[in-house]
């Protein structure tokens, strides 16, 4: 494989400094400056936890937050087609480039804000914040556009606005996620793609004791189904993932059932993996339907989430001023963490950035647990969230200020689409 077509996409990483320290202190002091606002911000949204597509109450918090810091963003709220997706703009002079940030704010059933949504949001919020007040006190030309962006947990809402037009603008997208880890620790990895699947298996009734020979069991073939994707694991790639569950539908024991739902969800590190894997699992549906003579509905279910394509170039910027203010930073950009996001086919459509950081948690007190959720509430989390949010407009500004900088940027996803060819779907 030739990986020549890098070469020269990344030569602001040797030598120089990566970033301004005059531009620096003002992102830092600008941040600062709203360090108690921010926390408010981010209790208020952790306090009112909300499912995908249903953020009312943090669309409305975080647009009027947006609001109040001046006539000078342009709020709008319900955009691109969904209740709870909003956007805020700041321009400054005429011409330059445009830098997207991104807000989450969905949480999940039952935990809350058990993945740090509460903190994305204010992230983005502080990155947002901090770069108009560099491109004002340093007369840097261009816009800023901080999306809120509903639904990740499950309703790829990215995906949903990345259709509707609202990344076309912007000459890159920026924005971070927490997970428990060292102190001061960031990380740049790339993350699986997935494709959601429902299974419908329709059967015929009969009295389960009376007359089982005349019913059709779909029950039966989902567990039949279950069962042979489970015996299948053992011959797919490690690194790819395959789970399911029922769902059923006025079951009763003494009642062959006739019909039976069944959700599930593929993974690998490319999109090519999943669609190899995903021939794979259909065929054990469609087995099962044929050994117990019911008929499936194979459905793929919202939209497919591409692998992350972290560019390079804003990563080492990213990973530079970490080092140099704050911590360490794993620059990993090959390595996949097993978890999935909207924010891939982001990724795929033009420059961006999504580093992971590390907020203090316990033992198994991991993403997606109550003990999550109870850590992003806490003031060493949102500390670090400021932080990296630091770190992240620091990289922004560059992208609006450096024209030999963005021309790399450019130059580094040009490269990555061109290594997407050379993806072996077992990877």
């Amino acid at each position: 494989m030739d990986f020549g077509i890098y070469e020269g996409a990344v030569k602001s990483q040797v030598g120089g400094a990566s970033f301004s320290e005059e531009t620096f202190e003002t992102i830092s002091a600008e941040i600062d400056a709203w360090d108690d606002d921010l926390r408010q911000l981010n209790l208020d949204i952790h306090d009112h936890p909300e499912l995908m597509f249903e953020e009312y109450y943090a669309h409305d918090t975080l647009t009027s937050f947006m609001a109040s810091d001046s006539n000078e963003w342009v709020v709008k709220q319900r955009q691109f087609g969904l209740e709870t997706a909003w956007s805020a703009t700041f321009t400054h002079g005429t011409g330059g480039r445009t830098l997207g940030v991104n807000s989450e704010m969905d949480a999940l059933p039952a935990i809350g804000h058990a993945c740090g949504h509460n903190l994305i949001a204010t992230a983005g919020v502080a990155v947002a914040l901090a770069v108009k007040a560099a491109m004002i006190k340093h007369d840097i030309p261009g816009k800023v556009v901080l999306l809120g962006t509903p639904a990740e947990e499950g309703g790829a809402g990215k995906v949903f606005m990345l259709n509707a037009g609202a990344y076309d603008t912007m000459d890159a997208c920026i924005m971070c996620h927490p997970s428990p880890g060292r102190k001061n620790e960031t990380g740049i990895r790339s993350s699986l793609a997935n494709q959601h699947f429902k299974v419908t298996y329709t059967g015929h009734t009969a009295h389960a004791a009376a007359a089982p020979w005349e019913g059709k069991n779909a029950m039966d073939a989902a567990i039949l189904a279950y069962t042979n994707v489970s015996l299948l694991r053992q011959q797919i790639h490690p690194s790819h993932r395959v789970h399911g569950v029922f769902e059923g539908e006025n079951l009763a024991v003494n009642i062959i059932p006739d019909k039976v739902n069944m959700h599930w969800l593929i993974r690998a590190p490319t999109s090519a993996g999943v669609q190899d894997t995903a021939s794979r699992v259909k065929a054990c549906f469609e087995a099962a339907a044929l050994a117990t003579g019911c008929k499936a509905d194979i459905a793929e279910t919202g939209f497919p989430m591409n692998e992350m394509r972290q560019n390079r170039v804003l990563g080492a910027e990213f990973a530079r001023t970490w080092r140099a203010k704050f911590g360490n930073c794993v620059e990993a950009y090959d390595e996949t963490m097993f978890a999935s996001t909207d924010f891939g086919n982001v990724t795929h459509a033009l420059p961006a950035l999504h580093p992971g950081y590390s907020i203090p948690s316990v033992p198994n007190g991991g993403n997606h647990t109550a003990l999550f959720a109870y850590a992003a509430s806490t003031p060493e989390a949102h500390k670090a969230t400021l932080e990296v949010a630091k770190a992240l407009a620091n990289t922004g500004l560059r992208l609006l200020s450096d024209d030999f900088f963005f021309t790399e940027v450019k130059a580094a996803y040009e490269a990555d689409k061109k290594m997407a060819g050379f993806s072996d779907i077992w990877s």
